[in-house]
């Protein structure tokens, strides 16, 4: 009995031996049932040595290559042809003009005596070159078969010089910006201011000799300057107007109110003012040697 019981015992464990080796088997299979089931228990009565399963290795296969996409075929086009480039436009030369627009100096000194010598340049020589000028420089121009473009190049500098005399110093610097005018009888004789409204200049004369003259400005047409035979009254260096209020430097008072004084206002705007009726200078130095010159009870013809 002790035996047996023995035996019954080993026959249980091996019993219970199988059964674990098979449930860990059976979890390896794609259904879920193990191979080494109930079945497989009842047909043995003594435990079957199980050999050992070779291990199982899980490879990946390897993935397939992308196969590989057609090269786009190259669209080869045909060269151009090439396009032949224009030719370069080059403007044509032109000279730089002898005497420029815009600037001063003898030269243009010399070319409008050369003008007014041939009655093109109805002013004195300033020695500016501003529009006055060059208009004059065209109607030489369209007189001479050159082209107008009041511009004055070699072609026309030469023609002018050819065509005129070489200007003396008194013309090319003249005493005032306009011509003077032919003076007044009244004029030729004793000290006398001359003023001439044509020319719209002052001489200062003495028996009959210019000694200075200046450009002057009058009145509106409202406020005229008188005209006439009168005399020098009074002075007054830095004077001041006591009915307009305003500056009068070197005043020579010749008729009432009505002086021969300078003027900042015609300085700076020229002829495009007027005064309220007395004879105006913008040439501050010249009235100031004027004023030093002339004396009381000189005459004073201001005639048109």
């Amino acid at each position: 009995m002790h035996r047996t019981a023995v035996v019954g015992t080993a026959l249980a464990t091996a019993t219970a031996a199988a059964l674990v080796a098979g449930c860990r088997a059976g979890e390896a299979t794609v259904d879920g049932r193990g191979q080494d089931g109930p079945r497989a228990l009842a047909s043995t009565s003594a435990p079957a040595r199980e050999t050992p399963r070779p291990h199982r290795t899980f490879t990946h296969k390897p993935t397939a290559k992308p196969k590989a996409t057609a090269k786009a075929k190259s669209v080869v086009h045909p060269p151009r042809a090439a396009t032949p480039a224009a030719p370069r436009r080059t403007a044509p030369r032109v000279a730089p003009p002898v005497v420029p627009f815009g600037t001063s100096g003898d030269r243009v000194r010399e070319l409008q005596a050369r003008l007014r010598a041939l009655g093109l340049f109805q002013r004195n020589p300033t020695g500016y070159f501003g529009t006055i000028t060059q208009a004059s420089v065209s109607a030489y121009q369209r007189g001479h078969g050159l082209t107008a473009t009041g511009s004055v190049d070699q072609r026309t500098w030469t023609s002018l010089r050819s065509a005129t005399r070489t200007p003396t110093r008194d013309e090319l610097y003249p005493p005032t910006t306009l011509p003077l005018a032919k003076p007044d009888p009244r004029c030729k004789t004793g000290r006398v201011l001359c003023i001439s409204k044509s020319s719209r200049t002052l001489a200062w004369m003495v028996n009959g000799r210019v000694v200075s003259a200046m450009d002057v400005r009058f009145g509106s047409e409202y406020t005229p300057t008188r005209e006439g035979l009168f005399q020098v009254n009074f002075k007054s260096r830095d004077h001041v107007s006591t009915i307009y209020d305003t500056p009068m430097p070197y005043a020579m008072f010749f008729s009432g109110g009505q002086a021969v004084h300078y003027s900042a206002d015609f300085a700076a705007r020229g002829y495009s003012g007027a005064s309220h009726g007395c004879v105006n200078v913008r040439d501050k130095k010249k009235i100031a040697a004027l004023f030093d010159q002339v004396k009381a009870g000189d005459k004073v013809v201001v005639y048109k």
